[in-house]
């Protein structure tokens, strides 16, 4: 069954149309693909969370004007229904906007979000969507998007794949796709978003990234797969607040997809560290959740949140000595992304609304209106590989071999709250008052005067 895809006008976040030298920078990209004149470029997102909405609706707003020469959809699943609070909250956001409200009328859309709004009709995810309301970030209207609800038609001869989904949904989906790419002569290039791992022990723990998931899934070239990630919020990238990322893989690719993506308030610089930055992505995520436990339960101490802070970012430090050769290379990105995660991602504010006790770990990690809290598999997952004996590092006090987590103590409290659930969410800020926890310099000058670099858990040998 073929999905239903809606032709529409470019449009451009409430500006007038400038093409302000896009269409050369279009032309540029379509020939390093070798696109021919009339062969459109094909763009389409996988996956419809916050940011891989925002994502499509950016290259939709530079590029959509030129529709003879690039088409730029977005897929997501079907069937997901719109309660009557969101319906309630979307119709006062389309009433506070003038110019959305003058779009959904010339559009004749406006109707059924008021039919919605008093209990009438049933609006849908992926029906919103389309008139570029994105469920996980209703309160920023985006531009009207393709929405392809069939996966087949979506991806099967596109050009570049952006992966918007959840690192824990991104293996069973490329694996559908991979089956409809079996007959394709040239693979496509891959831009993942996710931030998230999982830990594999076999034949030695190592982690897996959403990028080797989507390699091994579907056979696309290493070289082929990017990484896109940066200390940013996705509202705020739309509303053109001024943001940076890197994408990251192989030097064929990332050096035009940089000037591709970049805008005068999105610069995109390059790396070819894919798998390193992919797996700080995930990392940070972690430690905003418990910034957010001790946010709330400290009534927003900025004294308490910097003893976090302090110590949150040593751990990291530490971990990644573990991770890569030379770590002062992430330092800045990582602690960047940390910093914006903790001041207002929705990890920092799912470990708030834990703590506060307005939900409950019984809702499970995929929140209505927030979507996935990735944080909370990445909690497993690196307390997982960090228990492994075979990792074990001299501990400096005691002289004697010791897994790594037991260097880091908050990983340890946030894996005994969210995942084991032996403790209760104050568990985080006895972890912080502890008497016997060691200074944050302490843990950073082990990691720094000690060779703990561990290849294999990142793969290699």
């Amino acid at each position: 069954m073929v999905g239903n895809v809606e032709v529409l006008s470019p449009c451009s976040n409430g500006a007038i149309p400038n093409h302000n030298g896009l269409e050369e920078k279009l032309d540029e990209f379509r020939k390093v693909l070798g696109k021919a004149d009339g062969d459109l470029l094909r763009i389409v997102g996988v996956g419809a969370g916050a940011w891989g909405s925002v994502f499509a609706a950016l290259l939709q707003d530079s590029y959509g004007q030129f529709r003879d020469k690039v088409q730029i959809r977005l897929w997501r699943r079907p069937g997901r229904a719109v309660d009557r609070a969101t319906a309630e909250q979307l119709f006062d956001v389309i009433n506070s906007r003038e110019d959305v409200l003058r779009r959904l009328i010339r559009r004749c859309a406006y109707l059924k979000y008021v039919e919605a709004r008093l209990g009438d009709r049933t609006l849908y995810a992926d029906e919103i969507l389309k008139d570029g309301f994105c469920l996980n970030m209703i309160n920023t209207p985006l531009c009207p998007l393709k929405v392809v609800s069939n996966l087949q038609e979506a991806i099967w001869d596109a050009d570049v794949v952006v992966n918007g989904l959840p690192s824990t949904e991104t293996r069973e989906v490329f694996e559908e796709i991979s089956k409809y790419w079996k007959e394709r002569i040239t693979m496509p290039i891959i831009i993942s978003l996710a931030k998230g791992i999982e830990a594999a022990l076999d034949p030695v723990p190592h982690i897996i990234t959403p990028t080797q998931m989507i390699n091994w899934a579907t056979g696309v070239p290493v070289e082929n797969i990017l990484y896109l990630g940066g200390p940013n919020i996705a509202s705020e990238i739309y509303d053109k607040e001024y943001a940076n990322a890197r994408i990251c893989g192989a030097d064929k690719w990332r050096k035009p997809l940089a000037r591709f993506l970049r805008q005068p308030h999105f610069i995109v610089w390059d790396n070819s560290d894919l798998v390193t930055h992919e797996v700080m992505g995930g990392l940070k995520n972690v430690y905003a959740i418990g910034a957010g436990m001790v946010a709330a339960l400290t009534n927003e101490s900025a004294t308490s949140k910097s003893v976090y802070f302090a110590h949150c970012t040593s751990e990291m430090i530490f971990i990644t000595h573990l991770l890569t050769e030379e770590p002062e290379k992430l330092a800045g990105p990582l602690l960047a992304d940390t910093y914006v995660t903790l001041l207002k991602g929705r990890n920092a504010w799912y470990g708030q609304m834990i703590a506060k006790g307005e939900l409950s770990l019984d809702m499970g990690d995929s929140i209505t209106g927030k979507g996935m809290i990735q944080g909370v598999s990445a909690v497993g997952a690196f307390y997982e590989l960090l228990s492994q004996p075979s990792l074990s590092v001299i501990h400096p006090e005691g002289n004697k071999p010791v897994a790594p987590v037991e260097l880091c103590p908050i990983l340890k409290t946030l894996y005994k709250i969210l995942i084991s659930r032996e403790q209760q969410p104050r568990a985080i800020l006895q972890a912080l008052r502890d008497e016997n926890l060691n200074d944050p310099r302490d843990r950073i000058e082990i990691a720094q005067s000690h060779a703990f670099y561990r290849p294999s858990l990142l793969g290699q040998p």
